[in-house]
């Protein structure tokens, strides 16, 4: 990774990296719609900052945010433990290839060490080879379904 490339977790009184990190992942995923379109207010974002099973990671460069991650700390009941469940991860297209990815994740790794985690895990969707190739590079892959399912209204 780039030396002057900084990870660092964002706290409450990050509003702005993480509005910064929204709009990197609406870009990076091309789906400006979601990332952008909904903006939650910053109440909202400093709730969601302040808990400590929000985990959300950014990598900067010069006080810019080029990359970062969101993953949640799920609680198990079955064990003492949780799993940390890596849900979004993006870089911004100029800052690819320099490991910062890998940098993200690995700060994450330290935070289940830290934290006691039993797992981090992630998803990838088929045909998108760069972060299966990362994500094969770093653990073991499971292959498995994933389903959506709507809330339902109570009648």
């Amino acid at each position: 990774m780039t030396k002057d490339i900084a990870v660092r977790r964002l706290d409450p009184a990050d509003i702005a990296a993480m509005r910064a990190l929204n709009a990197l992942y609406g870009d990076a995923f091309e789906d400006r719609e979601t990332y952008r379109a909904d903006r939650p207010d910053d109440d909202w974002l400093t709730r969601q900052l302040g808990m400590p099973t929000v985990i959300l990671l950014v990598a900067e460069q010069d006080g810019e945010v080029v990359g970062g991650l969101t993953a949640y700390d799920l609680p198990k009941l079955e064990a003492a433990r949780s799993e940390i469940y890596l849900y979004d991860l993006a870089v911004a297209a100029a800052y690819r290839r320099r490991g910062i990815a890998t940098a993200l994740i690995a700060e994450l790794q330290h935070i289940a060490a830290e934290t006691g985690a039993w797992a981090v895990f992630v998803q990838a969707d088929y045909g998108d080879d760069p972060a299966v190739a990362l994500y094969a590079k770093l653990g073991v892959r499971e292959d498995v379904m994933h389903f959506d399912l709507p809330p339902l209204p109570r009648r």
